[in-house]
């Protein structure tokens, strides 16, 4: 169990949270600590509760579809969707909102954003509402669950849920023989067959992973044995594990099996270079692999990241949470909202409309689930890994020292600064700035 005191208020957290996943529809978890849910009286008068949300533009509809099958099961319960921004932009206005003490009822947030919501008082805990409705938490992946845990709380049901993954070119893999990595090790044969040279030039690489983001190079540093946090709550990022997966990466960049990228501007020539036949590979969020199935002249398949030490990659999208503060009556009408929006019945219907992945097992063995996959056959590659998908860092000051690691990466990939050197730098700025955290 490790300690940090964020904002002088003492905090036992534990990075690996476990939460109700012994639960069922037979077997409630229980919830130690946590306030009683009140008995369920059903309670028709008309309420109307705010929905604040990150939504893009191109999930409007979703979105609009899922409220819209709500009110006909809830004609009482008026939902109405507030636009805040990004997950971050978000984050920061229900801080006020709780300031000025005029909260929405249920919210999205995203996973590495969650915990210091938690501890501040923000977020009502789930766990008895679960069991007093006998929720079947066994139904969603344990890890998708456990990112919106903490200290053995839920405080979040899985909703618009995605994860790290290759699209490829199936096309072309089918022609040449050759199949997506698995291992790190595989990555040597996959790279040899699938590079082409002209000379010194390469004219066609292996794959892609974008060095300016967090979300895309933490998993590669964890499978490669690698920690972001250590037990007693310090930088891992100095440790021969954690800075292995930046010394392979620069192997196989000399061999052309990887290409990096990095920043916006990056990013888009590395996807003009895959829809050229350029690239074989292009690591994304799984929520971005419809747009490649429109947009590509070829077929497109799907791929899980290759794994050394382990295999997992991290969760991304946004849980529903119910904001604590709300009163009563709007928080039992947003739990209603959480559980149909989150449940079985809907899974997949909503998963197709917002472009994610599926969250319940359920859904996924349903008639549903199996159309779901025949409309998007390469999505089924990224769901046998449905319980390899974890949460990002549940550690209070993450969002506030994965900058420092970022500095790490950009010295190593931008100024060809030594990768032990710049990591050891990195964790010991993390290290000051986790004085706070004690």
């Amino acid at each position: 169990m490790n300690t940090w005191k964020p904002q002088k208020i003492l905090l036992s957290l534990s990075l690996s949270a476990v939460a109700f996943t012994g639960c069922s529809s037979g077997s409630p978890a229980s919830s130690s600590g946590s306030v009683e849910a009140p008995p369920l009286k059903e309670d028709n008068s008309p309420i109307t509760i705010q929905y604040w949300h990150s939504h893009p533009e191109t999930q409007l509809e979703g979105m609009k579809l899922i409220i819209a099958e709500f009110n006909k099961k809830y004609p009482n319960i008026t939902v109405e969707p507030v636009y805040q921004g990004s997950y971050d932009e978000l984050s920061r206005k229900l801080t006020a909102a709780m300031a000025a003490k005029d909260v929405p009822a249920v919210t999205v947030t995203e996973n590495s954003l969650m915990p210091n919501l938690a501890i501040n008082g923000a977020l009502m805990e789930l766990g008895t509402y679960i069991q007093r409705d006998k929720v079947d938490t066994k139904d969603f992946s344990k890890g998708m669950l456990e990112a919106y845990s903490l200290n053995g709380k839920q405080y979040g049901i899985p909703f618009v849920v995605s994860t790290n993954a290759f699209v490829y070119n199936k096309t072309m893999f089918d022609k040449e023989g050759i199949k997506p990595p698995e291992t790190w090790a595989d990555v040597e044969t996959f790279g040899q067959k699938i590079v082409k040279k002209e000379g010194d030039k390469i004219s066609r690489y292996g794959f892609t992973v974008n060095l300016s983001g967090p979300w895309d190079y933490e998993p590669w540093l964890l499978n490669g044995g690698g920690t972001i946090f250590t037990k007693d709550g310090k930088s891992g990022v100095d440790q021969p594990e954690s800075f292995r997966f930046m010394r392979q990466f620069q192997e196989w960049k000399k061999k052309g099996y990887i290409y990096y990228t990095h920043g916006k501007g990056g990013t888009d020539t590395a996807k003009q270079m895959f829809l050229d036949g350029q690239l074989g590979m292009f690591q994304i969020s799984s929520s971005g692999l419809k747009a490649y199935q429109d947009t590509a002249k070829f077929e497109i398949g799907a791929a899980f990241l290759p794994g050394d030490k382990r295999r997992i990659a991290e969760i991304g999208g946004a849980a529903l949470v119910i904001m604590d503060m709300a009163p009563q009556k709007q928080k039992e009408a947003a739990w209603k909202f959480v559980q149909f929006a989150t449940g079985a019945e809907n899974n997949i219907k909503f998963v197709d409309a917002l472009g994610y992945m599926p969250t319940r097992k359920a859904a996924v063995n349903s008639p549903q689930g199996q159309e779901f996959f025949k409309k998007y056959p390469y999505m089924k590659s990224i769901f046998d890994h449905f319980d390899d998908v974890i949460s990002r860092p549940q550690h209070p000051g993450y969002s506030e020292t994965k900058a420092s690691l970022q500095k790490a990466i950009d010295r190593v990939v931008l100024e060809n600064t030594d990768v032990e050197a710049s990591f050891k730098q990195g964790a010991k700025e993390v290290n000051e700035i986790l004085k706070d955290y004690k």
